[in-house]
C-alpha cells in the first residue's frame, strides 16, 4: 500500500522545550488515519508543523509528502503542494466575506488553472452538499459563527481545494451530531476520490462514521500503539490509564 504522508523520527522544540520526540508515522494514499491522544501529547503539534508553522522548530527527522521532502517549505508552498489544515479554533476575520476568502484561496492554490466559472459550479454544489444558504457566503469569516457553521466552512473549504492529504484538527469539537454526520459524509466522498485523511481526535463519535483504516495513539510525544478501529474501541472503554502504565 502506498503511502502518501510519511514522517520518520520527527523531533521538535518549542522554546527549547522537546514536544515531538520522534514520531514515526505514515498516511496511505486514499485511506483514513485516526491519531487520539490525550491533551498535551503533541497531537495538535504535529499538525501544525505539517502546515509549516514557524512557531515550531523541527531539531530531528524527516517529512515527505509523495515522495517530496516538504520541511523546508512554507506553509503556502505546502497548500500548493496539496496539504489542507482543518483547525481546531478557527479563526474570524471581519470584513472579509466568506466567498471572497473562498475565491482567494482556491485562486492561490490552482494558479493559471483557476477558473471563475468552473469554481462558481464548484461552490454551488459544495454549498449544496454541506446545506449553506446562499447568504452565507456573503458573511465576515467565522464572525459570529456557531461552532457547526466554522467546521462546516472548513469542509468547504476542503471540497473547493481537493488537497491530496487532509489534516482534520479536532474537526468534531462543538458538533452535535446531525453536522457531525454531514461532515462524516462529505470527507468520506473525497477519500473515495483516494484524498489521504489524517483525523485527530479524542473521542470515538466521528470515527463512527469517519471509520478509520488505522489508528495511533501519541503518548509524550511519540506514537506508542498502533491498531485498527478495535482500538478505538479499547480507548473508550479503557481510557487512556493503561497506555501510560505501559509506557
Amino acid at each position: 500500500m502506498a503511502s502518501l504522508l510519511i514522517i520518520k523520527n520527527l523531533k521538535v522544540n518549542i522554546e527549547n522545550k522537546p514536544i515531538l520526540k520522534g514520531v514515526n508515522l505514515q498516511v496511505p494514499v486514499g485511506k483514513v488515519v485516526a491519531l487520539m491522544g490525550k491533551n498535551g501529547s503533541g497531537k495538535s503539534t504535529l499538525s501544525h508543523v505539517l502546515m509549516g508553522s514557524p512557531e515550531y522548530k523541527v531539531v530531528g527527522g524527516s517529512v515527505s509528502l509523495g515522495g517530496k521532502n516538504i520541511l523546508h517549505l512554507s506553509a503556502d508552498e505546502r497548500a500548493r503542494l496539496g496539504i489542507f489544515l482543518a483547525f481546531q479554533y478557527p479563526y474570524e476575520i471581519p470584513g472579509l466575506s466568506v466567498y471572497h476568502f473562498l475565491q482567494t484561496a482556491v485562486q492561490a492554490v490552482r494558479g493559471k488553472k483557476f477558473n471563475i466559472e468552473k469554481f462558481k459550479q464548484e461552490l454551488k454544489v459544495a454549498m449544496s452538499d454541506l446545506k449553506l444558504s446562499e447568504n452565507f457566503l456573503q458573511r465576515g469569516l467565522n464572525e459570529g459563527f456557531s461552532g457547526g457553521e466554522k467546521k462546516r466552512m472548513e469542509i468547504l473549504q476542503l471540497k473547493l481545494l481537493r488537497p491530496r492529504l487532509a489534516i482534520l484538527d479536532e474537526t468534531d469539537s462543538g458538533l452535535d451530531i446531525d453536522a457531525l454526520k454531514l461532515v462524516a459524509v462529505n470527507v468520506k466522498k473525497m477519500v473515495k476520490q483516494k484524498m489521504s485523511v489524517l483525523v485527530i481526535t479524542h473521542y470515538q463519535r466521528l470515527l463512527n462514521f469517519l471509520p478509520p483504516d488505522q489508528v495511533h495513539i501519541m503518548h509524550e510525544g511519540r506514537i506508542v500503539q498502533s491498531g485498527q478501529g478495535s482500538l478505538v474501541k479499547k480507548l473508550e472503554q479503557q481510557g487512556y490509564d493503561w497506555l501510560e502504565r505501559k509506557n
